[in-house]
């Protein structure tokens, strides 16, 4: 289980963070996120707010981002909240970054079904490649969270890494997706599997790849499922 407590509120923390705003995109994507809720329901956007920073500060730190405190007091303002709800809502929930990570956030299910299947394993592997529990790597690419179900139990075992999952894997299969994001390209890998959009314009919530042995031919071939939003 991942540690959810917050990043300890230091000095540096404020100097760094304290003057945190979204951009002129952020804001106008935070907008359209609050116009989705009938008038006076806006505190209901808490959630989507959240990730918008989160994106953000990834964006300003190169890495999948993180909810530094100053950060989620700013949401608060924003929404007219107690920081202490929308802390309750940020240590709830594990797509939330409550400490610095790094560009490549490697979530590995190892609840019952992923277990059985093999998640061990696939630990093994992350450790192999010098990740460990709870920290960023030391060349800032890497950071490794135990979770739980991720809602994929019927292809276990799962991981997902940033905003793609990885379902039907083994150790070596794994290594393989692993190796291709050590590439350090913009999103999952410069040589990585090239998606099939099922749905052509939907918008996609997240990206799922399914790695069967057959098409583990030195390249993978994955299947995108896309869900309406």
């Amino acid at each position: 289980m991942a540690d959810r407590t917050p990043a300890p509120d230091t000095p540096e923390l404020r100097e760094r963070w304290g003057n945190f705003a979204f951009n002129e995109a952020y804001e106008a994507k935070a907008q359209k996120a609050l116009a989705r809720y009938p008038q006076g329901r806006q505190k209901s956007a808490v959630m989507p707010l959240l990730d918008l920073a989160q994106r953000q500060v990834g964006e300003e730190t190169d890495t999948q981002g993180w909810l530094p405190l100053p950060v989620i007091e700013y949401v608060a303002n924003y929404l007219d909240m107690p920081v202490i709800r929308v802390l309750e809502v940020a240590t709830f929930y594990f797509m939330y970054n409550m400490k610095p990570v790094g560009k490549y956030h490697v979530q590995v299910c190892g609840t019952t079904p992923c277990m059985l299947r093999g998640s061990d394993g696939l630990l093994a592997t992350c450790s192999k490649r010098g990740m460990k529990k709870g920290h960023v790597s030391e060349d800032g690419l890497w950071t490794l969270t135990e979770v739980e179900c991720m809602g994929n139990c019927a292809t276990a075992p799962m991981v997902q890494i940033n905003d793609d999952n990885y379902e039907d894997l083994t150790p070596e299969r794994l290594d393989a997706v692993l190796g291709e994001a050590r590439v350090d390209a913009p999103h999952v890998a410069q040589d990585a599997p090239k998606f099939v959009d099922a749905q052509p314009g939907a918008a996609n919530s997240y990206n799922t790849v399914y790695c069967p042995q057959e098409n583990l031919n030195h390249r993978l071939t994955p299947t995108l499922t896309v869900t309406q939003s």
